[in-house]
């Protein structure tokens, strides 16, 4: 019985083990940031800024302080009228 005890905790430990080693893996697939100037009127996240109280207030396409989640890596390469997505806030609408 004692070595059946043994096997069932070795395996356990193992499932553990493997389980904490894949977790990593999968967070960093799933890792987003802020991309500011990409967003539609009324389509971005949450706190934009000046002007804007939450997600979906925008006043205009592509508003500069303005921010949609995107997939980690991918804000930059987003062609936008007048350029591509930024990491960093730009100004407000005047």
């Amino acid at each position: 019985m004692n070595k059946s005890l043994a096997s069932l905790a070795l395996a356990g430990s193992l499932a553990t083990a493997l389980t904490t080693l894949a977790a990593p893996a999968a967070s960093a697939a799933d890792a987003k940031e802020k991309c500011y100037g990409i967003a539609l009127k009324g389509q971005n996240d949450c706190a934009a800024g000046p002007g804007t109280t939450c997600a979906g207030t925008s006043k205009i396409d592509y508003q500069k302080n303005a921010w949609k989640l995107v997939p980690t890596g991918t804000c930059e390469t987003m062609k936008v009228p007048g350029g591509m997505g930024s990491l960093m806030q730009g100004p407000a609408p005047v």
